[in-house]
């Protein structure tokens, strides 16, 4: 299929060939920062706020870098795609030499600077980069793998954050991320799975794997396992104990309110195919995360 004709400003498809819609998702490297505040085994203040925008910054580079790479792969698939095939390079509005340059140079800078910043930072960018190029070049084929490598990718994002600001993350909220990660995953796989058969093919290899029933049962299992596993995170004698409080129990609403949403998008408006420009444009998800976010702050910082 040839590539739809370019109707952008030359500048505009260059950034928006680094996908920076995307970026939202590197907003997980704050989560450490914001419950590092009200640990008082742990000596953070807001000047170290600065740290953690550079983690986030390297990863919106990195990212950026793989995204090139998997399109420029995915080039001739994107162009079958019905959305797919208006991106930048599926598009022909960013040449294909002009987009391996930009990756290298992108992937180059975050490692470079990564090191500079600390070694182990430079040692969690560069197990991400390895692990989504890996699933760009292979691993994105292989039904439930995909899903795991891309959640794994999100844990890696929290664990940039501890690391940049040399605190301890709970285990339990890395679980969390690493659940609520596949939850997202297997709504957009459903997603996929059911609109595309409506349109008659697949544009992912791993989607003839799946089966809409299972993505459904998986989507159930992993949306109760978020809710108990944040729950006992709230309330377990270390939390309770690091931050003085058991108040972080009064935030389990606003999960349950996110998630049952969410789903609610999924099953009943067909949606779930972009999870990050639904947790950008939803206006209910949106009041659901900024109280959740200043609840959290709230308890952290001034009740206990």
């Amino acid at each position: 299929m040839n590539a739809p004709a370019s109707k952008r400003p030359r500048p505009l498809s260059f950034f928006l060939a680094l996908r920076p819609n995307q970026w939202t998702k590197n907003a997980l490297v704050f989560a450490a920062f914001i419950f590092a505040l009200g640990d008082r085994t742990q000596q953070i203040g807001w000047v170290s706020f600065w740290k953690v925008l550079v983690a986030a910054g390297l990863f919106c580079i990195i990212s950026s870098a793989i995204y090139l790479i998997n399109d420029l792969r995915d080039i001739e698939l994107d162009r079958a795609h019905p959305k797919k095939r208006y991106r930048p390079i599926a598009a022909g509005e960013v040449p294909v030499s002009s987009a391996i340059l930009m990756s290298v140079l992108l992937a180059t800078t975050a490692l470079v600077t990564a090191y500079l910043f600390d070694t182990r930072l430079l040692l969690v960018i560069l197990t991400y980069f390895i692990m989504q190029l890996a699933y760009t070049l292979g691993l994105k084929k292989i039904a439930l793998v995909d899903l795991f490598v891309i959640a794994f990718g999100f844990v890696l994002r929290a664990l940039a954050g501890a690391v940049a600001l040399q605190v301890y993350i709970s285990p339990w909220l890395l679980l969390c991320t690493l659940l609520l990660a596949l939850f997202l995953g297997l709504c957009k796989r459903r997603h996929e799975k059911v609109v595309l058969a409506d349109l008659g093919g697949n544009t992912r290899d791993s989607l003839e794997n799946y089966d809409t029933k299972l993505l459904d049962q998986l989507i159930g299992i992993v949306s109760a396992a978020v809710i108990v596993f944040y729950s006992i995170y709230t309330l377990w004698p270390e939390t309770i104990n690091k931050y003085n409080t058991s108040n972080l129990a009064f935030t389990i609403p606003f999960v349950l309110f996110g998630l049952f949403r969410y789903l609610d998008l999924v099953y009943q408006h067909e949606k779930g195919d972009r999870p990050e420009k639904i947790l950008l444009t939803d206006i209910p998800l949106i009041i659901d995360l900024l109280l959740y976010g200043a609840a959290v702050l709230l308890i952290l910082l001034l009740i206990h």
